[in-house]
């Protein structure tokens, strides 16, 4: 069976989707952290969905979203927000707003990994995009 064969390779198993998130929202935080962010929540929970980063950047308060991707990969992580996740975060960032009422401006960014191939988490690369995607129709979500 195929889980045989991943004991066998090389001893060890290769990193779950889960365990290469967690590491790379643990990046995302350390690098917003070191540039002056202040990491509000992580892995915030809502009946809308997860947000994996609430960061105070100045004036601002940033939802982030962390993508990985091993490189290689067909599509940038940025591609993996398309317009239903983009609708799932504002909803929960609006749960997290009236929950935690900040006098700061709300922004939707995207922190991009890029992966070494291979089953342990390398950065080859990484991109943080602020202002990722606007919500200007907070009546729509």
């Amino acid at each position: 069976s195929s889980k045989i064969w991943m004991i066998i390779y090389k001893g060890r198993t290769p990193m779950t989707t889960r365990e290469i998130g967690t590491k790379g929202e643990s990046f995302a935080a350390q690098v917003l952290q070191k540039n002056g962010a202040e990491i509000l929540s992580r892995n915030y929970y809502t009946p809308y969905g997860e947000i994996d980063l609430i960061v105070r950047d100045g004036n601002c308060i940033a939802f982030v979203e962390v993508k990985t991707r091993r490189a290689g990969s067909i599509t940038r992580p940025a591609e993996a927000v398309d317009r239903r996740k983009q609708k799932r975060i504002a909803r929960s960032a609006v749960c997290y707003l009236m929950a935690h009422p900040a006098d700061l401006q709300p922004r939707f960014d995207v922190f991009e990994i890029v992966t070494e191939k291979g089953k342990t988490f390398s950065v080859q690369s990484y991109q943080y995009i602020i202002n990722a995607y606007e919500v200007t129709n907070y009546e729509s979500i």
